[in-house]
């Protein structure tokens, strides 16, 4: 938490920021000197939303800083703050134009975040300095956060199946919760086939990674998320372009276990399982062919029309497996499918449920913590769309229409009638940098998931 400290009484005071959406500085106006308001003026701050105008005392050391925002994003106010301002710590001015406290702190910690593993940070943050309260609230979300891009960022090469593996046992040896694997056959042997065979071309062997969590007399929580570690497309290869970006692919994997840390520090009252069926779709002899036909955990017999659609079989069996724990509530994050993107572009994960109630729910705790998601439906006149000549039906087919909605469809097969099933298409990346997002891995979706748990799960 470097971007963000606690205040405390014997540190000395820090440099103020002074948010102001007009020019005339609203309520700051009376608080400057004639000198710093004529240095506004000449160095030509207009107090729009990302201009920064740095104001210094009679000794010439730096006393205040006025920020131009929109109150309305309160998540980006701050957010570009951190890596803009001289290294120091800052507060928020309490005669500032009113900003959300906890989601404009929250934006300056996001903002701070630089991936380091294969090269040194550009500049260390400039720091912002909040009460204890509001930093023991969003150091687990940044925290997570940080996670998620971390995991995502890192290259196949360094984030393969035993890589995430170590990731789950690495929450697991911190939470006290128990991980289990299968690998290889082993997924054979244990009725996980089609996490198998998408992973069987790998010189990496598949695996389903499992963590359990919490006292057996706590409503059962699943989580899933699904780690394509790295998706060439199989068979059905993808071209360059497509495939360049594809160690993302597991970002569903990222927020999965994301989510779980937040949920076991949080110390929810749940039975938490976490389901990471964790492959690479690769090319070789023995690749998944398009044609051929699988039969599935659940009991299904799919027609595999394209191999390039491998995320919703290897969720598939996962999902079969916590729905056989009879839970309360099943939630799976994908980066599933571009339709997605196409429909609601790259900021706004798709949020399917087969519930109303949870739905609704979920979206309005994602408005209420700046992490935004949009319901598409489950239309069920469009299963036929994925209809086969041999077998129960097939992983994809030959529409381009509703793909999203498709793939959704796909997986709610593997979800027993009346089970509480939530299913996030996410994007899990940003295409450009902006302000608290930089540009590469990124979390979508999961403050809002973590709100919704909060709320469903009080302790």
């Amino acid at each position: 938490m470097a971007a963000l400290t606690e205040i405390r009484s014997k540190r000395s005071a820090p440099t103020p920021i002074e948010a102001t959406d007009t020019v005339h500085f609203s309520s700051t106006r009376r608080r400057l000197t004639p000198a710093q308001r004529k240095w506004a003026e000449e160095t030509g701050f207009d107090a729009k939303p990302g201009s920064v105008c740095l104001l210094a005392d009679t000794n010439g050391k730096l006393a205040r800083v006025l920020v131009g925002v929109d109150r309305q994003d309160a998540l980006g106010a701050l957010a570009a703050l951190p890596t803009m301002l001289p290294v120091g710590e800052y507060t928020l001015d309490a005669d500032s134009v009113p900003l959300d406290a906890q989601l404009s702190a929250l934006g300056w910690a996001l903002g701070a975040y630089q991936f380091t593993r294969y090269r040194k940070a550009k500049r260390a943050p400039a720091t912002l300095a909040v009460d204890t309260a509001t930093f023991e609230t969003l150091a687990p979300l940044v925290s997570a956060t940080a996670l998620v891009r971390d995991l995502v960022n890192t290259p196949t090469e360094d984030m393969g199946p035993k890589q995430l593996a170590d990731a789950v046992k690495h929450l697991g040896k911190v939470h006290k919760g128990k991980v289990h694997e299968w690998v290889g056959e082993e997924l054979l042997e244990a009725n996980f086939p089609t996490i198998y065979t998408v992973g069987r071309a790998s010189h990496r062997p598949p695996r389903l990674i499992e963590l359990t969590w919490g006292k057996a007399s706590h409503p059962k929580l699943v989580v899933v998320g699904k780690g394509v570690c790295f998706d060439t497309g199989g068979l059905d290869l993808k071209p360059s372009d497509g495939m360049r970006w594809m160690k993302k692919d597991m970002g569903g994997a990222a927020h999965a276990i994301a989510l779980a840390g937040l949920i076991m520090h949080a110390k929810l009252p749940v039975r938490l399982t976490l389901l990471i069926p964790a492959v690479e779709n690769a090319v070789a002899g023995n690749a998944m062919r398009p044609g051929e036909v699988v039969v599935t955990r659940g009991g299904h017999s799919v027609e595999i029309d394209n191999t390039d659609a491998e995320g919703r079989l290897v969720l598939c069996d996962a999902l079969a497996y916590g729905a056989e724990q009879k839970p309360d509530l099943i939630i799976d994050f994908a980066t599933l499918t571009g339709a997605a993107r196409v429909a609601l572009g790259p900021d706004l994960p798709a949020l399917f449920a087969n519930d109303d109630a949870i739905a609704d729910t979920a979206l309005a705790h994602g408005r209420q913590v700046a992490d935004p998601m949009w319901r598409l439906p489950l239309w069920r006149p469009y299963r036929k769309m994925l209809d086969s000549y041999l077998a129960d039906f097939a992983n994809a087919g030959p529409s381009r229409h509703a793909g999203a909605i498709t793939a959704a469809l796909y997986m709610e097969r593997f979800i027993p009638d009346g089970m509480p099933w939530v299913h996030l298409d996410t994007y899990a990346w940003n295409d450009g940098d902006r302000p608290g997002r930089p540009r590469g891995g990124e979390a979508m979706g999961l403050r809002a998931m973590f709100a919704f748990l909060q709320s469903r799960y009080r302790a």
